[in-house]
């Protein structure tokens, strides 16, 4: 690819602890290693779909810093802008469902090497110059309001830049309430140019209204038109996406989502699937979208590709989308296909 377009990404690294063979917490006595982040995880598809994939965080400067940070470069992300700075790496705990079993994740990312960053510790029109595309997700604001103000600096210098930003919502009540949510994303939300977000938190964080029941149908496009409405008029956007999930096991799952683009709404077809993994789908999801508009493709195009990258992550264990640019595409071009390829 000539010139690849040039993504900035936002957001804390964490080392994942798993529990082996579905095991549950109070059950195990070792744990799976492995580093993540949802920016990272967007960051790993963007990268092997061959576009330049910028970090921007801050990891302890200790061997568990590096070991993290040689994680993300095997992967093909860039770590210039990761700080090497703070007391340690935030954690999380992965216990994996089973049947009526939810999958559960406990956190510990309190002083952590991210969380302590505040407003002008990042230099952001260095960071941002000459880039393309700068992204976050709601878990970075979650941290601290220190946090919060340092992603609306970064929204705000992409602005003056011509930097196009996007937004995953995603709401995590382990780390803060409603309130402080609402409080803390609607301002940060008015600097964003592509949002992503599911229906619910989009009506409790961001004041959409409810999805009509007219449409009985849960994975129906025009049960959205509302929604998508209300936040491309209140908050100026060029986009908004909205995932669809529904099931009633950890052991399957069935996703879609509709996109909101240039006018026009259009819905993906639904996939029904049994996961290995469901941790880092939704950002699989942005790391398609932004590749699929970046692209300039049509917003059909843009939205299966971006579900097909969901459905194929949760085939794979860790938090990263390992699938190629053909595999994405031959899905989203063709459907589901269980064939084994020789």
């Amino acid at each position: 690819m000539n010139n690849p377009s040039k993504i900035v990404l936002f957001g804390e690294l964490l080392m994942r602890l798993e529990t082996p063979q579905q095991l549950r917490f109070v059950q195990t006595d070792r744990f799976d290693v492995g580093y993540t982040g949802g920016e990272a995880n967007a960051g790993v598809l963007l990268s092997r779909f061959g576009l330049d994939a910028y970090l921007v965080s801050s990891v302890p400067d200790n061997d568990l810093g590096l070991a993290c940070t040689n994680h993300m470069r095997r992967y093909g992300l860039d770590v210039r802008y990761v700080r090497r700075s703070g007391p340690r790496l935030g954690l999380y705990f992965l216990e994996p469902g089973g049947g009526h079993r939810a999958t559960r994740v406990l956190y510990d990312r309190a002083g952590s090497s991210f969380a302590g960053l505040k407003p002008g510790d990042l230099p952001w029109h260095e960071i941002l110059a000459g880039k393309d595309w700068f992204h976050f997700t709601g878990t970075a604001p979650a941290l601290s309001p220190q946090l919060a103000a340092l992603t609306l600096e970064g929204c705000r210098t992409a602005r003056e830049l011509g930097v196009t930003v996007s937004c995953d919502v995603n709401y995590r009540s382990a780390l803060w309430s409603i309130a402080a949510a609402r409080e803390a994303m609607s301002p940060i939300v008015r600097h964003v140019d592509v949002l992503v977000a599911n229906e619910e938190h989009a009506r409790q964080l961001l004041g959409a209204p409810e999805a009509p029941g007219e449409c009985g149908d849960l994975f129906d496009p025009r049960r959205y038109e509302p929604v998508l409405r209300y936040l491309r008029d209140e908050f100026n956007l060029r986009g908004a996406a909205l995932t669809i999930r529904a099931g009633d096991t950890a052991d399957e799952t069935t996703i879609a989502a509709v996109l909101a683009d240039g006018g026009q709404i259009v819905g993906s077809r639904k996939y029904v699937i049994r996961p290995i993994d469901r941790i880092g789908g939704g950002d699989a999801f942005s790391g398609a979208l932004i590749y699929g508009l970046l692209q300039g493709k049509p917003a059909q195009d843009v939205v299966e590709l971006a579900v097909a990258a969901s459905c194929l992550k949760h085939a794979v264990r860790g938090d990263f989308c390992h699938a190629s640019l053909d595999e994405v595409e031959s899905l989203a071009r063709d459907g589901p296909d269980g064939r084994v390829r020789r």
